[in-house]
């Protein structure tokens, strides 16, 4: 039955293309619904996935940039920007079925309840998705770290639908936690971005980690009053983040390797938004530590920094600032 369901990636952007793209190799009926500019780089040149684990595909899913195709669709994954949420919604209500299943395959932690809100009666399902995907340009997205696809429990269709080869997907009945966890981890977007280095060659930089595990001590302890206990990925405990990246270099390059495999193209979606001129995602992840600091009554002053130089950024549209790590930790 899964080869026979119509999936729509809703928002075919770099995740989007990727997962897309994967699913189209393993055999399901898949359309893209890209914006004019990728579904003309994809009639140029075709869809090109590589993976840090060496292999290559080359999927031919339908693509349109009509969105009636979700007018047939069983399963529409969005995997939109944060700010184009309520704009997809409103393309899903006007054209997809009542029975089809959404999945938000977005970053943060707030965009299923807003699909949840702008689509009343329809099922919605929470999605995450770990690893890293840089868009080369040319047709080509390539995976640059390691990671599972998670899924909200309780659509069992939706995760056979999912499970093809080279896609590690796995189901969650707390997507709360997992949600929060992933957000401790994209803290670093924004550092990579403003730092303008490979993502490897900058969390090799004990400095960049100092600040990273600053935004994450700072996020640690609001949820901690909140209530939430942060999902892991991989054996080392949420927790435990800030203690590790203070490691030493080589200290920490060998505890990381077992958690996550990342090779050198990989770069953040946020650094590739800054060099190509486009609003970021740092108000749905540091600006998401920052505001649950104001609805505790409580600070996240390196949190705050960080969402300040990228908004500063994205204002110049001059790429990444390549900014001094240490001017991040404050006085």
């Amino acid at each position: 039955m899964s080869d026979t369901l119509h999936i729509v990636v809703a928002g075919a952007g770099s995740i989007g293309c990727f997962v897309g793209g994967l699913l189209s190799a393993g055999g399901r009926r898949v359309t893209l619904l890209a914006r004019p500019r990728i579904a003309d780089e994809l009639e140029q040149h075709g869809l090109h996935l590589t993976s840090l684990e060496g292999w290559t595909a080359d999927p031919s899913p339908a693509v349109s940039v009509d969105p009636a195709v979700l007018g047939t669709a069983d399963l529409v994954l969005v995997t939109v920007k944060s700010g184009a949420t309520e704009e997809m919604a409103r393309l899903i209500a006007a054209h997809a079925p009542a029975s089809a299943v959404v999945v938000s395959l977005q970053n943060g932690v707030s965009n299923a309840d807003r699909l949840r809100t702008l689509l009343p009666g329809r099922t919605v399902l929470a999605g995450m998705v770990s690893f890293n995907v840089l868009h080369r340009g040319e047709g080509r997205f390539h995976r640059g770290t390691s990671g599972p696809l998670i899924v909200e429990a309780g659509e069992e269709r939706v995760i056979d639908a999912l499970r093809v080869p080279r896609l590690d997907v796995q189901n969650a009945p707390d997507m709360g936690g997992v949600q929060w966890g992933k957000l401790l981890l994209n803290l670093n977007n924004a550092l990579n971005a403003l730092s303008g280095l490979p993502l490897r060659h900058q969390l090799l930089d004990r400095r960049w980690r100092r600040v990273l595990a600053a935004q994450q001590e700072e996020g640690l302890a609001l949820l901690a009053e909140a209530g939430i206990r942060p999902w892991s990925m991989g054996p080392i405990p949420a927790r435990r983040f800030p203690q590790l990246l203070r490691l030493p270099t080589p200290l920490f390059r060998a505890l990381a390797r077992s958690a996550v495999r990342i090779d050198p193209l990989a770069r953040s979606s946020m650094w590739e938004d800054l060099e190509r001129g486009r609003t970021t995602e740092v108000g749905e992840l540091q600006g998401a530590i920052v505001a649950l600091a104001e609805r505790l009554g409580r600070d996240a002053p390196v949190n705050g920094r960080v969402l300040a130089e990228v908004r500063k950024a994205e204002a110049a549209g001059r790429g990444s600032p390549r900014l001094d790590p240490t001017t991040l930790l404050g006085p």
